[in-house]
């Protein structure tokens, strides 16, 4: 795709973040199956359902810009849940599992909340006013859901931290 305004860069922005939907949506079953914690499990299921929703936002977008979502894979997010799966892979004790499955998931976050910024940037200066209405409210959710990770975050972690879990207690 050749990039000569700043509509073929958006659209390629929407595509890319189409794209990590998608395969957020197909990670998620095996992080919540990782987790320990209920509350952890009840986010990221919650998290789950957004990610749908966002998803079918999208789709609109696309619809009223007469556009394929088909055409983007995100490398990056390929590579966040290839280091989520290798966390997974790792034998931890539940509270120190579910510390790095937080952590991993708010990297996921923060690509989000940092591409869907973009994209209503853009939306906002094409004046596409739907779409970036739109864009703003995942924007939002995705903060939010970084919010809830960080309050579980410190919750798990102080557990994690706990001397029956670590190596080498004080």
């Amino acid at each position: 795709m050749d990039y000569e305004s700043l509509q073929d860069l958006y659209l390629h922005e929407l595509k890319d973040l189409y794209g990590v939907e998608k395969q957020i949506y197909r990670a998620l079953p095996k992080v919540i199956k990782h987790a320990s914690s209920p509350q952890l499990k009840q986010a990221l299921e919650h998290h789950r359902e957004q990610t749908k929703t966002q998803s079918e936002r999208l789709d609109r977008i696309f619809e009223r810009m007469g556009k394929s979502t088909r055409g983007s894979r995100c490398k990056a997010m390929d590579g966040m849940v290839e280091e989520c799966e290798d966390w997974m892979d790792q034998e931890a004790q539940p509270e120190v599992m579910d510390s790095g499955l937080i952590a991993q998931m708010q990297r996921v976050e923060h690509y989000e909340m940092a591409a869907y910024g973009c994209a209503r940037t853009y939306a906002q200066v094409l004046g596409l006013k739907e779409d970036e209405k739109l864009l703003d409210q995942t924007l939002h959710e995705e903060a939010e859901t970084d919010k809830k990770l960080t309050s579980l975050a410190e919750k798990i972690n102080a557990e994690a931290a706990a001397p029956a879990h670590a190596e080498h207690p004080a």
